[in-house]
């Protein structure tokens, strides 16, 4: 399977952004599906989690009531809404894919798939 993530850009604080994620290959309705972010200088940081029929979510506690995600299996393709968005978002954000298996996928060695990255920058 292989990722490619898209969306990115440049927003105000305050506003919205909303990121795909396009699979590839076969597979992708048998995984699920998990976005996360990096900013310089810090761990790869965990955003959320959706589950391979899209019925379980996850998010973390920073991005919970912003953030939500999404996917249609039909079109191999997971969303990331981001609204009220803060400078503190800006990083660079992945997209990756875990075994179906997995319980509550928060870790980055949970996930066997990556995609590339897309840059989110939020100015103040």
């Amino acid at each position: 399977v292989q990722l490619q993530a898209s969306g990115g850009g440049l927003v105000q604080a305050g506003g919205s952004l909303r990121l795909s994620c396009t699979a590839s290959g076969r597979g992708f309705s048998l995984l699920g599906m998990g976005w996360f972010r990096q900013a310089p200088g810090k761990e790869r940081e965990f955003l959320g989690y959706i589950s391979l029929d899209g019925g379980s979510t996850d998010y973390s506690d920073s991005v919970k009531g912003r953030f939500t995600i999404s996917r249609d299996n039909a079109k191999n393709t997971v969303i990331l809404q981001m609204n009220s968005l803060r400078p503190e978002d800006t990083a660079v954000y992945y997209c990756a894919a875990a075994p179906s298996w997995r319980i509550r996928p928060r870790e980055t060695y949970d996930y066997e798939y990556w995609g590339q990255g897309t840059q989110v920058t939020v100015s103040s």
